[in-house]
């Protein structure tokens, strides 16, 4: 089988994605839209470059079918007229605050042949037909790891409990300045640090070296760290944003709310006890095989569907 996968930028999740895909003897070729992923997105033209691209690719190579990543990528996948058009919304484009967005995704998912959406949140806001599979985690790489061992690892000179800010703190849906302040006031020795920039692979370092995880964020279509984290077994204190609340509702010792005395609460909490959570065992969707499993099952319906050798205007769809 081979599939033409098309992305806006990669991302850790969708490398696994592929990475599991591969393992299960699926043939996958990337295919990001060209131009820089600057803050204000991509430029028209960069799309409009980025349509003859994929035509040609098709005519030239014997794909099976073509996976859109991403709302602003499916256009340009429903747009060729010969290949079966899976179409995985992301959170962003589905949720997104541009009402254009929003109504791109929406048509692209009434218009592909099968489309994907990785939580339950996005489930509830898509009225068309559906997929629910969830993104997958790399539990060999997220996995528990000692803490003074983490610390020494990324040089954290500290023996004070840390809550751990994932994300850059000028990004301002994560408000950092109110991570800040629920610190500030919780009543007890806490340090909060921040990780951005940093090489994927040491990600769960930073997440075994700290206490806790703390998530402020206004809006969220995931967030993957929580995942990460509960495959670390490590606490997480996070706003009701995204897929949190489902993700952490049979995990040991995590709050979930909006209430800052709730999150200060938790801080207080995680800071004290400093122990490990049940997240390997309580999560189910975490591992990267059952996601492998689930697309692949998708795609071979795909093909087996009288019509696949040329894509109808919309396709009927499973949930």
């Amino acid at each position: 089988m081979k599939v033409l996968q098309l992305v806006t930028s990669p991302r850790p999740f969708f490398d696994h994605q592929v990475s599991v895909l591969e393992a299960r003897g699926v043939d996958c070729t990337v295919r990001p839209v060209p131009g820089a992923d600057r803050d204000g997105g991509r430029s028209p033209a960069d799309y409009a470059r980025f349509y003859p691209s994929v035509l040609s690719e098709i005519r030239s190579d014997d794909y099976d079918l073509v996976h859109a990543n991403y709302g602003l990528t499916a256009p340009v996948a429903l747009a060729q007229p010969t290949r079966p058009v899976a179409v995985t919304l992301w959170g962003t484009d589905l949720m997104s605050d541009r009402s254009w967005l929003r109504t791109c995704s929406r048509t692209a998912a009434r218009l592909a042949d099968a489309t994907i959406v990785p939580s339950q949140p996005m489930s509830a806001a898509l009225e068309t037909d559906h997929h629910l599979i969830p993104f997958g985690v790399d539990t060999d790489l997220f996995r528990p790891i000692d803490r003074d061992r983490a610390r020494e690892r990324i040089g954290w000179q500290t023996d004070r409990p840390v809550a751990l800010f994932p994300y850059d703190t000028d990004r301002a849906v994560k408000d950092f300045p109110r991570a800040r302040r629920l610190v500030e006031r919780a009543d007890v020795d806490l340090e909060l640090r921040s990780v951005s920039g940093v090489d994927h692979e040491e990600i769960p370092y930073y997440m075994n070296a700290s206490d806790v995880l703390l998530v402020t964020s206004n809006r969220e279509s995931g967030p993957m760290v929580v995942k990460e984290a509960a495959a670390c077994n490590r606490p997480v204190v996070s706003t009701d944003v995204g897929f949190v609340r489902e993700t952490l509702e049979d995990v040991t010792d995590c709050v979930v709310s909006d209430d800052d005395r709730d999150l200060v609460a938790g801080l207080e909490r995680a800071a004290t006890a400093r122990r490990r959570t049940n997240g390997r065992e309580a999560i189910d969707d975490l591992s990267l095989e059952a996601l492998g499993d689930r697309l692949l099952e998708l795609y071979r319906g795909l093909l087996d569907r009288p019509d696949s050798a040329s894509r109808p205007a919309g396709g009927s769809h499973g949930t």
